[in-house]
C-alpha cells in the first residue's frame, strides 16, 4: 500500500549559485559519504556534471522528505539519506542511522526516479508498506 508520494523540481542555476556562495560546506552538508564521492569524481570530470548530480540529490531528499511526511526534520537529515545507483543506473535510497531505524521500524519501503536538463532537476519517490513475504503469511 502507497503511504506516501514526492516530488520535486529543482533549479540547477540555484544550486550553483548556492555552490558557489558556500563552497564545499555546501555538498559536505547535503551529501552522504557516498554520494559525495560520486559529486567530486563527476564535478572533477565536468564540473556542471557534478552541479547537476548534486541538484538530482537534493531534489530526491526533498522528494523523499515529502513522501514519509517529515520534511527535513528529525529523523530525516540530509546525510542520512542517500540517493545512489545500482550498475544498470537505476537509482536507489538508502538510509543511514536514525533515519533508517525509523523507516524499517514502519515496515516501509522507497522507489525513487530523477531527472536533470540544463536548468532543472527533478525527482518521484513513492513510499510503499514492504510487501509481505511468502513465509509471513500464515
Amino acid at each position: 500500500m502507497i503511504v506516501g508520494i514526492g516530488t520535486d523540481l529543482c533549479d540547477v542555476r540555484r544550486i550553483q549559485a548556492t555552490l558557489e556562495r558556500r563552497g564545499e560546506r555546501f555538498p559536505e552538508r547535503v551529501l552522504g559519504p557516498a554520494e559525495l564521492r560520486v559529486f567530486q569524481a563527476r564535478r572533477e570530470r565536468t564540473p556542471a556534471r557534478g552541479v547537476r548530480f548534486l541538484a538530482t540529490r537534493f531534489s530526491a531528499k526533498e522528494a523523499f522528505s515529502k513522501a514519509i511526511g517529515l520534511g527535513i526534520r528529525s529523523p530525516m537529515q540530509w546525510r542520512a539519506c542517500e540517493i545512489l545507483n545500482e550498475p544498470s543506473g537505476k537509482p536507489f535510497i538508502r538510509l543511514h542511522g536514525e533515519l533508517a531505524a525509523w523507516f524499517e521500524a514502519r515496515g516501509l519501503v522507497a522507489h525513487v526516479s530523477v531527472t536533470d536538463e540544463t536548468d532543472y532537476a527533478s525527482s518521484f519517490v513513492v513510499v510503499e508498506t514492504r510487501p509481505a513475504t511468502p513465509e509471513a503469511i500464515p
